[in-house]
């Protein structure tokens, strides 16, 4: 769809079909510039791509078959890749108040040797970011969820062996890199083998494994406290390890996604994975057909660009690149820094507010993880409808309130402790600072969890996407190293005064969102090619279409305003 000419084409139905339909007891109905024909009980709909929603009509998938159980498969085995890098989430914010650990590396719950054994982990997700993207263009998304998996269970057991803090930051590191590659590999694959109505939710299915791994870590933690040796945290270190066994072992029976084998010349192949998984067997349906079409135009438009080296970054600096770049970038730095870097530290957020008990901390711990989680995976149950402007705008909106409101009560709270020689006599304020930090972490996963994996992977091209979703983890690492070194140097040093920071700062997202966020709901990843040729790829992915829906459930006309 090169230009609007082209992509304002009817292929809905031919002239004659119309006439067919108006002659059969229809009515011609004029609206704008164009003429369409409705029959009795047809009614008008407003979609955002009117090729997609016809062939969607008459190509519906079964969603019990078994060709769509098996994809479920898929997207579990790209889920799992998320679940390793939830899991470390939760892991070191519980196993810092852990006596053994503290027995062993003494270094507190903040400060600045956290901020080295914490922000390590994003260094090495740093380094890796070009080689990653190397990996999974040229060989495969399978093989880069391989190497990531192998790198993840030698940073554990390296980790999780420690007997000084040296060996802990190299497993840490190593850790880091074998993310990258997941990072890269995964929400790509989960996005390029789902289809387009199901986009949503699987990508945001894939990011919610932040959850299924940040409560394992969080239930396994509160047990193991009650082991009287160093294995209270070297079990749960190594058992960062499990998901990406489960990745291992499913790798290589899974199909590689049919972007990437059209990419790669292979295009029997990806017609049949089409046929099978999105076409119920039939290499005629309307979906496969358009699904074939778009990606052999979104490769021919982009040729250049894959055929570049893997360090060359250039394409981003086009208008379509800048603006494609920007959506990634946008959410590797937003949805690592609007507050929510704050759980990594929550022993130090709980001592704020005047939970001292290290089994109360815990406990809490796994509150936090699950609240998190109801509030990611109701999102995720709604994100194939729900438009990305208005969540990420006014849900940015509403957890800068939220943010306020707890920085105000922690800020009380101090001032109380201060009268009361440092002991919380209205503990009111400490439960309502508790409360509005469990309410951030339910509003920020609605708004950020499923977009962190959708929205930088449906706004990158096929052979722009290993690349971008590269760029999106560096900026996902350079953020996320940021926050775990200075978190706990600043709430060491200025304490609840820290969070304020990060008020400011949801103020300006806010308003980046408003400017800048391109929406991608309801359309084909090739036909936002179109999208972000426009001179504001905003203002253009706001344009609506309407079709004429007969009673029959077919698309006999789309109304050319």
């Amino acid at each position: 769809m090169a230009d609007s000419k082209e992509h304002e084409t009817v292929h809905a139905v031919a002239e004659q079909d119309v006439i067919q339909s108006a002659s059969a007891g229809g009515v011609l109905v004029a609206e704008g510039s164009g003429k369409t024909a409705e029959l009795d009980g047809a009614t008008t709909k407003t979609v955002h791509n009117a090729e997609l929603f016809a062939a969607l009509q008459e190509s519906p998938i079964e969603r019990w078959s078994s060709s769509s159980i098996k994809l479920y498969y898929y997207i579990f085995v790209a889920f799992c890749c998320s679940c390793a890098n939830g899991y470390d989430g939760s892991l070191l914010g519980s196993i810092l108040a852990m006596p053994h650990f503290q027995d062993v590396f003494h270094v507190g719950a903040s400060g600045q040797q956290v901020s080295i054994i914490t922000s390590l982990y994003s260094v090495g997700s740093i380094v890796t970011t070009p080689v990653a993207a190397l990996v999974s263009d040229r060989f495969g998304r399978r093989i880069g969820m391989t190497t990531g998996a192998l790198a993840i269970i030698i940073g554990a057991v390296i980790a999780a062996s420690s007997h000084a803090k040296a060996q802990l930051i190299v497993g840490r590191f190593i850790l880091g890199c074998g993310i990258q590659y997941m990072t890269v590999a995964a929400p790509a694959y989960s996005i390029e083998i789902s289809p387009p109505h199901w986009r949503g939710r699987a990508t945001g299915f894939y990011n919610c494994g932040w959850f299924g791994g940040s409560i394992p870590a969080a239930l396994i933690t509160y047990g193991c406290q009650y082991i009287n040796s160093t294995w209270s945290w070297r079990l749960p270190l190594i058992l960062q390890c499990f998901t990406c066994l489960i990745v291992l072992g499913s790798v290589y029976f899974i199909p590689e996604s049919p972007r990437h084998l059209m990419s790669k010349g292979r295009f029997d192949e990806a017609v049949a994975f089409l046929t099978k998984y999105h076409g119920n067997g039939n290499p005629n349906s309307r979906l496969v057909l358009l699904e074939i079409e778009e990606i052999k135009e979104n490769l021919r438009q982009e040729e250049i660009d894959k055929a570049s080296a893997w360090w060359d970054y250039r394409p981003f600096f086009t208008h379509v690149g800048r603006w494609r770049g920007a959506q990634a970038i946008m959410m590797g730095i937003f949805g690592q820094f609007a507050g929510n870097g704050l759980g990594y530290f929550n022993v130090a957020i709980y001592e704020l507010i005047g939970i001292t008990s290290s089994s109360q901390q815990l406990g809490y711990q796994i509150l936090y993880s699950v609240l998190g989680a109801i509030g990611a995976l109701t999102a995720v149950s709604l994100t194939d409808r729900m438009p990305r402007r208005p969540v990420l705008i006014y849900g940015t909106a509403v957890i800068t309130v939220i943010l306020a409101i707890n920085a105000g009560l922690t800020n009380a709270i101090a001032i109380n402790q201060a009268a009361n020689n440092g002991v919380i006599t209205n503990i009111g304020y400490a439960r309502g600072a508790l409360a509005f930090y469990f309410l951030f972490q339910v509003f920020y996963s609605f708004a950020y969890t499923p977009l962190q994996g959708v929205l930088p992977a449906e706004a990158l091209s096929t052979p722009l996407r290993a690349k971008g979703l590269a760029l999106y983890g560096f900026m996902t690492g350079l953020f996320g190293f940021i926050n775990q070194y200075a978190g706990p140097i600043a709430l060491a040093n200025i304490q609840y005064k820290y969070i304020y920071i990060f008020v400011g700062w949801d103020v300006i997202v806010t308003l980046l969102w408003y400017l800048f966020l391109v929406e991608s709901q309801g359309r084909t990843l090739e036909e936002m090619d179109w999208v972000y040729e426009q001179p504001n790829p905003v203002k253009a992915s706001l344009k609506v279409d309407k079709v004429i829906l007969q009673a029959d459930g077919t698309v006999t006309e789309k109304i050319v305003a």
